[in-house]
């Protein structure tokens, strides 16, 4: 049962990775993880609130 807090890996995600990601309904995007062999190299980091407004144009 996935709780709270848990992490989760997600293969092979196609036009639903980083490539293709949006920000709709000000979903922020996730963290990236690179996986070869038993090595884990994160390569990008989840966007933060801070992010996600820096685009926004307010006024």
């Amino acid at each position: 049962e996935v709780k709270t807090g848990d992490l989760l890996a997600i293969w092979a995600t196609g036009a639903y990775g980083m490539s293709q990601a949006s920000n709709y309904n000000a979903r922020r995007r996730p963290a990236e993880v690179f996986v070869e062999g038993n090595r884990l190299r994160l390569i990008r980091r989840r966007e933060t609130q801070e992010d996600l407004l820096r685009a926004d144009v307010l006024g």
